[in-house]
């Protein structure tokens, strides 16, 4: 049941400059005030005795336990996850502060593997969960709605009833966890170290990305260039993570009969399978009137015969380029949240005045951006990279709504909190959307109306063609590395099969870019984690239109959506907007938003 939380970094971070202000950054007081805190000591000394106290209890004995005698258990494993994640979230928040940092990566791996030591012995708990009968735990449900409300956990855990080992190799592979988490940590360290260097200036990958959408092209050109550079010489060690995590992942998923390397990620997302290959069709069927004639567009607006890569994310000739200090942007965003529900912005409001935000680029960080739940009696904690572009502003509506998200599901304790990454996206999504239509609102000239849809466009291009375009290469890549280990020319191969695909004809590839699959850390941190990008924005266009269109009492129900964290499917969650993501033509409302923009956008040139 132990889930340790870490981070992801979100896809849609965007990226730098001076003038910004005076950018916030993270006091952890809240989960420990230092590495040597006695309350840290007190709590690692409680978990290591509780673990134990709980196997003796209850190992074996789970079928004899009547309904307050369960409840009773769910509430001790739920209490154990509480500390181990308060332990684990300190752990690595400091860490992704400073990547670089030998102390910080040695305490998180030590307080890792400590908890993990610990926890082994509470493997039994879902395995014999399992075992129950269904007859008995409906019973149980029966006796008691305290224990009911776990239900969907329960269903959760005995979807994987069919994928289960026997006790000793589960406690083996919860023991052997932690060296899967070292690739993981070689991946973020190898990427934090690496040094770039773009016309004179020493830069991290996230500050030479940002270069990408810098409005000079000789510029954008050699940033592109320096990171094919620089990610080739480095590509047989990313080539290593991969070829080693995704070996991992095919032995388990043999060894659980898993029917698919997709098949696992479904399962913790709570989505069936033909959904998610329903939203994968849609988007890849849409390709040529989204991505394909968006760039189409953009080519000529930038004056080019063709495109090539460093001008995917250039800004337009007619943009602004000014710079958006922090204090605007938080303005911004907290009137946008506020014009929806003032009870909105009043949950944002803490993120802003009590350390809950890290903003600035510094060495040695994490690059991207996210938002961090941490554990229910606490709160979130939300990472930037903020450097002043329009885009980082949406980033902060993104990250600041999955952090309101948060706040909301806490309600449910430890283990109903959890919300599927599929429907984690949707507050962060909607808040972008509220941020989008608020500046489109109060654009001032048709130029800057075109800036503003544009760059929407091409967010939702990133979230949605992009990241099934990810999801396909990871598809291939699994795929692949079952008939054999692949060479960095065999990954290469698979990532420049999808790209031409998604970006369309306007595209040239220059030499190098076929490198670029290996500093996206979602395939290393959380493989298939990427296709929840596009199912939250295709869900939340769908439900911005229901917004849109005046649905009575619609702000109630959006918060009682969030509130009720990982507590229903997605089917209980929509059914109250009218909406239903098992309908095939679901998709096609949430695409068709984007083709609307795109279709604006043409109509400006004629």
């Amino acid at each position: 049941m132990l889930h340790l939380p870490f981070p992801v970094r979100d896809a849609n971070a965007a990226s730098g400059a001076d003038g910004l202000g005076n950018l916030p950054e993270w006091n952890l007081n809240d989960l420990y005030t230092a590495e040597d805190a006695p309350e840290l000591a007190r709590d690692l000394e409680w978990l290591e005795q509780e673990c134990a106290a709980f196997a003796s209890d209850y190992e074996g004995n789970l079928g004899d336990l009547d309904a307050a005698g369960l409840l009773n258990c769910v509430h001790r494993n739920e209490k154990i996850n509480a500390i181990a994640g308060r332990i684990m979230s300190f752990a690595g928040l400091r860490y992704y502060q400073l990547t670089t940092d030998a102390d910080r990566a040695k305490f998180m791996s030590d307080m890792q593997e400590r908890i993990t030591n610990f926890t082994t012995p509470l493997v039994f708990f879902t395995l014999e969960l399992n075992r129950l009968e269904d007859d008995h735990l409906d019973g149980l449900l029966a006796q008691s709605d305290d224990l009911a409300r776990y239900k969907p956990i329960f269903d959760k855990i005995r979807a994987m009833k069919p994928h289960q080992l026997s006790d000793e190799l589960e406690k083996f592979l919860h023991d052997l966890g932690v060296v899967g988490d070292a690739w993981e940590r070689l991946f973020d360290e190898t990427i934090a170290g690496l040094t770039f260097e773009v016309e004179g200036e020493t830069l991290n990958i996230e500050g030479t990305l940002n270069f990408l959408t810098d409005p000079n092209r000789d510029k954008r050109e050699s940033a592109a260039r320096e990171v094919a550079s620089v990610l080739s010489d480095n590509v047989k060690t990313f080539a290593r993570v991969h070829n080693t995590q995704a070996k991992e992942k095919e032995i388990i998923d043999r060894w659980r009969n898993m029917p698919s390397p997709q098949a696992g990620r479904h399962l913790a997302n709570q989505v069936e399978p033909e959904v998610v290959e329903a939203l994968r069709n849609a988007v890849v069927a849409a390709y040529p009137k989204l991505s394909h004639r968006y760039y189409e567009l953009k080519r000529g607006w930038l004056g080019l015969d063709r495109m090539q890569v460093w001008d995917r994310n250039a800004p337009l000739p007619m943009e602004d380029p000014r710079i958006v200090n922090w204090a605007e942007a938080e303005k911004t965003v907290m009137d946008a949240y506020a014009a929806f529900d003032p009870r909105m912005a009043d949950i944002a409001a803490p993120f802003f005045s009590k350390g809950w935000i890290d903003a600035g680029v510094k060495p040695g960080k994490a690059p991207g951006a996210f938002a961090h739940p941490t554990v229910t009696d606490v709160h979130p904690y939300v990472m930037l990279n903020y450097l002043g572009k329009p885009r980082d502003v949406m980033t902060l509506a993104h990250e600041l709504g999955h952090g309101v998200h948060q706040v909301l599901a806490a309600g449910q304790g430890e283990m109903l909190s959890s919300t599927p990454l599929t429907l984690a996206e949707t507050a962060s999504v909607f808040g972008e959307m509220l941020t989008f239509r608020k500046m489109l609102d109060a654009a001032e000239t048709q130029d800057q109306r075109k800036v503003l849809l544009a760059g929407k466009v091409e967010d939702m291009i990133n979230t949605v063609v992009r990241q099934i375009a990810f999801y396909d290469f990871e598809c291939k890549l699994h795929d692949a590395r079952r008939g054999g280990e692949l060479t960095p020319d065999d990954i290469n191969a698979i990532w420049m099969s999808v790209q031409g695909e998604s970006l369309g004809p306007a595209f040239d590839f220059m030499d190098g870019y076929e490198t670029f699959w290996a500093y996206i850390p979602h395939f290393v941190h959380s493989p298939f984690y990427v296709y929840a990008y596009a199912f939250g924005d295709g869900l939340v266009n769908a439900l911005y239109s229901v917004y849109a269109d005046g649905a009575e009492g619609f702000e109630d129900k959006y918060f009682d959506m969030l509130r009720a964290g990982g507590s229903m499917h997605h089917k209980e969650l929509l059914a109250p907007f009218g909406l239903d993501a098992s309908d095939p033509k679901f998709w096609d409302k949430g695409l068709s938003m984007i083709a609307g923009f795109i279709d604006e956008l043409e109509a400006m040139e004629s």
